[in-house]
């Protein structure tokens, strides 16, 4: 399974970009690129074996340099919201880059979205990825600590994309990392809504949030609300009983775990075919249905609900809320989690 590279442009100061394509044995293939560790493309066959990029993203490296909607990137140092851009932690105040009204998003103003990561193919007899590395500094965005992140991306033989994430800490800090695949499986080459794909979501909780969509520390239940996706249902269903202003889902749920790796969602487009299965260690998923894409060429040319992200993560605010399970590493500890998404066929029409 060999990897492949090009050059895929320069960023803004000059560093050169490239891009790396691995291939399975069953036609699938995966590009990367390591500005922002950032998955670019990923094609996969329908019903009738016809390959098709399943993500949304740019041709070139200037749709990514710009202030995009995070297509296909590497989130961090903490992933979704921390309430006022503020936490608390061993008594003392860390005050981070506001970058979402007056909250922090996503690893703030320059995350780990934006920056150059180090980058090592690999191949083995049945996968082949990449291995970045990034340091980020103690003191970026506001984040005490240095911490060094190491992020794979790897495409098995068996049709399974592995994400999986590491770092360590010279002193504690939050960490939350995830990756923010826009996925359409109709493909690319079908532009259309994902309002018709249908999901199941391995969650009997979620947790509500205010008005900034910062959680208020409820965990409720999903039965008898918009948000129950405990048996399959077309994700377009209830779009306008959300809670999301203009409709459509941006909320945390907790996932149903039993076991280390546990099923967290599976997504289905009827009339390609294609299936879509998460399995993850991480204890929640934010199910966002691009509700904010405009068809603006900073947005890919892609309008809302062109994508659905199934971001698998620790909880939004969780520096700010210890009900929450822990985000903070110590000096020593290892963090680790990891993602696979394992694509299939299913050949019944009209299912």
């Amino acid at each position: 399974m060999p990897v492949s590279s090009r050059a895929f442009g320069s960023t803004d100061d000059g560093a050169p970009v490239r891009a790396f394509l691995c291939t399975n044995q069953g036609g699938l293939s995966l590009e990367l690129i390591d500005y922002g560790a950032t998955i670019t493309s990923l094609r996969v066959p329908d019903r009738a074996g016809e390959l098709d990029d399943i993500t949304l993203g740019f041709p070139d490296l200037s749709g990514y340099l710009r202030n995009q909607p995070y297509f296909g990137s590497t989130i961090g140092r903490f992933a979704n919201r921390i309430g006022h851009a503020r936490f608390i932690l061993e008594g003392e105040t860390y005050r981070l880059a506001v970058n979402d009204g007056l909250h922090h998003l996503h690893g703030g103003v320059t995350g780990f979205d934006r920056v150059m990561w180090a980058s090592e193919p690999f191949e083995t007899s049945d996968e082949s990825g990449v291995r970045f590395e990034y340091v980020s500094e103690d003191g970026e965005e506001g984040y005490p600590g240095t911490l060094r992140v190491e992020t794979i991306y790897a495409l098995s033989d068996a049709d399974e994309l592995r994400m999986s994430f590491g770092a360590t800490t010279d002193r504690a800090t939050p960490v939350n990392l995830t990756n923010h695949t826009y996925w359409n499986l109709a493909g690319r080459g079908r532009p259309g809504t994902v309002r018709d794909h249908s999901l199941i979501l391995f969650a009997d909780h979620y947790l509500p949030t205010d008005g900034a969509q910062i959680p208020t520390g409820e965990i409720a239940r999903v039965a008898e609300t918009p948000l129950d996706f405990r048996a399959p249902q077309a994700i377009g269903h209830h779009f306008d009983d959300t809670t999301t202003p203009g409709g459509g889902y941006d909320h945390c749920f907790v996932l149903r775990h039993s076991t280390a790796m546990a099923q967290a969602a599976r997504l289905h487009d009827p009339e390609s075919g294609r299936v879509m299965e998460v399995i993850t260690s991480q204890p929640g998923l934010q199910l966002y249905s691009a509700n904010n894409l405009g068809g603006l060429e900073a947005h890919g040319g892609f309008d809302r609900f062109s994508g659905v992200c199934l971001e698998t993560q620790h909880f939004p605010d969780s520096p700010n809320r210890p009900e929450f399970p822990t985000t903070v590493l110590a000096r020593g500890e290892q963090y680790s989690q990891m993602t696979i998404h394992r694509f299939g066929v299913d050949h019944r029409t009209g299912n």
